[in-house]
């Protein structure tokens, strides 16, 4: 007995043609019927009742398609298995991260990644969060970290990483340095230094001062997280940044916020609705494995 036969005999069970089982398979009705017969010979039990119109079952074949069905289903998990592999082996991964990937060390990430699949090419693509769920969603990224509201991840599969309450940064000497809280409301006077309104960080801190009522005096719009901070230190404003950024050992005081204090929560997102490739299933397993998802 064959796959193929099983494959043969499913295909006419389910057209209850034997014409249209045979384009279905793509082999010539002949060479079908041929194969039908064989099948039943080894089995030692007729399959089907054959009319000049039409094809049914026999008591047999109906015990004998649950079985055809899940061998063949088994066998298609089989090529899966080693499909996956070999593209673990020589695969490509493409994946979108935003400037700031905090608390994530992607260069170690990738670092042990690579060691454990050395054939797999990896495409890394930067852009803005909101440009990266663009290019997830049509197809050209297969897998991107953001740190978007969950409200604009819908439809995706969300793997969260990290989660993180956003800290005030403002110069030691400020007059907001000595605080061991700040409000969003205490904000509204000072220059504050933001991130491009494209970026995720910027999205979720709009959102937490629309919520607040506070609309802040924008002084800088950047794409860069270092020189942000590197502004706030030379006491040319304040930012709101995500607390792990504390790392840089920057001259700036960190402050906690109050109530409504945005949140800065990384994850890993693919699209829902596709069986993702095996290259994309071992990154993420990765990340989870590693401690790196809550």
């Amino acid at each position: 007995m064959e796959l193929r036969q099983l494959e043969h005999f499913v295909a006419v069970a389910e057209e209850g043609h034997f014409s249209r089982a045979a384009e279905r398979v793509h082999i010539v009705q002949s060479g079908l019927s041929s194969s039908i017969r064989s099948l039943e010979r080894e089995l030692g039990a007729e399959l089907f009742i054959r009319t000049t119109r039409h094809v049914a079952m026999t008591e047999a074949g109906r015990q004998f398609l649950t079985d055809a069905r899940s061998a063949l289903a088994a066998a298609q998990r089989a090529r899966d298995a080693v499909a996956g592999v070999r593209q673990l082996l020589r695969g490509h991964l493409t994946m979108g991260i935003m400037q700031v990937l905090e608390p994530i060390d992607l260069p170690a990430v990738l670092a042990r990644f690579h060691g454990e699949h050395p054939g797999l090419e990896i495409d890394l693509r930067q852009a803005g969060a909101s440009t990266l769920i663009e290019q997830l969603r049509a197809g050209v990224l297969d897998l991107a970290f953001v740190a978007l509201p969950p409200d604009q991840l819908q439809g995706l599969d969300v793997t969260v990483i990290s989660d993180e309450a956003m800290r005030v940064a403002c110069p030691p000497a400020h007059r907001l340095a000595t605080r061991k809280k700040i409000s969003l409301a205490d904000l509204a006077d000072e220059c504050f230094i933001g991130f491009s309104p494209s970026w995720a960080a910027r999205i979720v801190i709009d959102r937490a001062f629309a919520a607040a009522g506070v609309r802040p005096r924008m002084a800088f719009e950047l794409n860069d997280l270092r020189t942000v901070l590197g502004l706030v230190a030379n006491r040319l404003g304040v930012a709101i940044v995500p607390r792990s950024v504390a790392k840089y050992r920057m001259p700036v005081k960190l402050i906690p916020l109050g109530e409504g204090a945005p949140r800065w929560q990384l994850s890993v997102v693919t699209r829902a609705g596709e069986r993702p490739s095996a290259a994309t299933r071992a990154f993420v397993d990765m990340l989870e494995l590693d401690g790196n998802a809550p």
